[in-house]
């Protein structure tokens, strides 16, 4: 299936290989919103399991941005994985798996990441008014927004 989608695709997808049963593609990010529904409507990937990303702060194209998907008809996993710059904004997915609702919002709250398009981009664990996102790597674990702490809990940082 992975070739065929490289067939299909040529450069945008950077990268498809299969290991240990489960297929993964790497996708120039403006493929995604056509490749996430041709994974959903042609190849049964109904069910979209996670969303999430990951920092590299020393490259320039600082995030992975990562779906998994999950075919029930098929009984098997696909990896989808994007690289975008800081700033940069996807498409949201919300219309093709309304499960990625809450799951774009976390990937916005914890790594900033926007997604246009999306119905309530706001944050969903950390209060609206919290400086930064704390799963950037750049983040330090001992920077927690030491300002809303003392202004909303009245106290000094435990750090």
């Amino acid at each position: 299936m992975t070739a065929s989608l490289k067939g299909r695709y040529g450069s945008g997808i950077a990268e498809s290989s299969t290991y240990l049963g489960q297929n993964y593609l790497i996708v120039d990010s403006s493929l995604l919103p056509e490749l996430l529904l041709i994974l959903r409507d042609e190849q049964q990937f109904d069910y979209c399991v996670d969303l999430t990303a990951v920092h590299y702060p020393h490259r320039d194209k600082q995030f992975d941005v990562v779906w998994i998907l999950y075919s029930f008809a098929k009984n098997e996993r696909i990896r989808v994985t994007t690289r975008i710059a800081d700033g940069a904004a996807l498409p949201t997915s919300t219309s093709i798996w309304p499960t990625t609702n809450w799951l774009e919002r976390e990937v916005f709250d914890m790594f900033g990441i926007r997604f246009e398009g999306h119905p309530d981009m706001k944050r969903i664990l950390l209060p609206e008014d919290w400086k930064g996102h704390p799963l950037r790597k750049d983040y330090g674990i001992i920077q927690q927004d030491e300002e809303w702490v003392h202004i909303n809990l009245g106290i000094e940082s435990g750090q």
